[in-house]
């Protein structure tokens, strides 16, 4: 089987999920072809990689670009021309049926048994791709595409929605929101987050003031890191010794370090910026106490790590973040929005003798090892693949 996957870009060596499935369709002997927007920043060798042609800026290969585009549709016209046909029905719109021949074209040249966008966004504005090369179409959902974007671009996918397209979320929160948008319940398939689950050193250490808090992530408003901050100074209030570190980068950190400030904690919250996954593993095992008290979270592979790792987790009831952990289990789910509720959860966790700290890390460990090893990822790939569903 000859499998086709669109990415923004080639995986970055921390992106596991996207190369671990590669890995395992090659495995299973399917071939894999990568199509992305931006040439590769580095030497990959996991599959042949097809980069779309850039035509609506001026650059030094910008005459060749436009050679091969034209050499796209020439040589592979009825697939062009079922595209432009199956645009202008949705568009009626010439010009625009036109433009989307010619922003596809690199898919043409190739025969695939699938297509599958790595994103749902990426799915937009190549919605007859897919039927015009005469392959089933694929789609993974993340949180930010399937919870956030459509906030911004209401109706963004509806006609996503009306065409026979093979779902993979991460959740069953994000199944049932699908389920909601009219998707019928056997083109969906859940497959979480995976780990390599030999990278990690689960550890039972005892809690110990000062407490060492981490969250790893991106800096975005959705990840709730200010109302952790907000929850810290509650705890600093109540006299609990702690140090708070926070791993990654994004458009938020100067509104955080500013809270911070104001909050009284710049003795005790450290931004670490966007680090290598080596050195977060290092972190892992140097911290307490894992907390991520997101507003929206597919599902959250940090999280994963975390309890791989012998942290115990504190987490919001955002989206997947409630699958990902068992409250009361393997950790602790609080309400989100509520920093006196996550404060308060945080005090009880503190105040956990020993031994009940080591029954939490050893359940939530069993469970990441049973059922998100990238073995069982790779299998529930396969068999996404294997299944034609009309």
């Amino acid at each position: 089987m000859k499998i086709g996957l669109v990415l923004p870009a080639i995986p970055a060596y921390s992106e596991t999920f996207f190369r671990s499935k590669i890995e395992g369709l090659k495995r299973e002997g399917h071939e894999v072809l990568l199509f992305v927007k931006e040439p590769p920043t580095y030497s990959f060798d996991l599959c042949n990689v097809v980069v779309a042609p850039s035509l609506y800026r001026f650059h030094k290969r910008w005459f060749w670009e436009w050679f091969r585009v034209i050499g796209y549709l020439l040589f592979n016209f009825p697939k062009a021309f079922r595209l432009f046909s199956l645009h202008f029905k949705n568009e009626n719109s010439y010009f625009k049926a036109f433009q989307n021949v010619l922003i596809n074209a690199h898919f043409l040249p190739y025969t695939l048994d699938w297509l599958h966008f790595g994103f749902g966004t990426l799915a937009l504005g190549r919605i007859h791709v897919a039927e015009a090369i005469g392959a089933q179409m694929g789609v993974s959902f993340r949180g930010f595409d399937l919870f956030i974007y459509p906030v911004k671009h209401p109706g963004c996918y509806r006609e996503l929605f009306s065409k026979t397209v093979c779902y993979h979320v991460l959740s069953e929160q994000m199944k049932q929101h699908l389920m909601a948008c009219g998707v019928p319940e056997h083109f969906i398939q859940i497959i979480p987050p995976a780990l390599k689950l030999e990278d990690f050193k689960p550890s039972d250490r005892a809690l110990a003031s000062p407490y060492r808090l981490l969250t790893v992530g991106r800096l975005h408003w959705k990840k709730g890191l200010e109302s952790v901050l907000t929850a810290l100074a509650i705890l600093q209030q109540e006299g609990v010794d702690f140090t708070y570190t926070i791993v990654g980068s994004g458009p938020e950190l100067e509104r955080l370090q500013f809270a911070v400030y104001q909050l009284g904690l710049t003795e005790r919250v450290f931004f670490k910026g966007k680090l290598p996954h080596a050195e977060v593993l290092a972190l892992y095992q140097d911290h307490q106490i894992y907390i991520q008290y997101s507003f929206q979270e597919g599902f959250c592979n940090a999280v994963l790590e975390a309890q791989a790792s012998g942290l115990l987790c504190v987490v919001s009831d955002a989206d997947g973040l409630d699958e990902n952990i068992l409250h009361g289990v393997t950790g602790w789910v609080v309400p989100k929005r509520n920093p006196k509720a996550l404060a308060a959860q945080l005090i009880e966790v503190t105040q956990l003798s020993p031994a009940v700290q080591s029954e939490f890390r050893a359940r939530a460990y069993k469970r990441v090892q049973i059922g998100y090893g990238l073995e069982l990822q790779q299998q529930s790939f396969a068999a996404f693949y294997s299944q034609k569903r009309d």
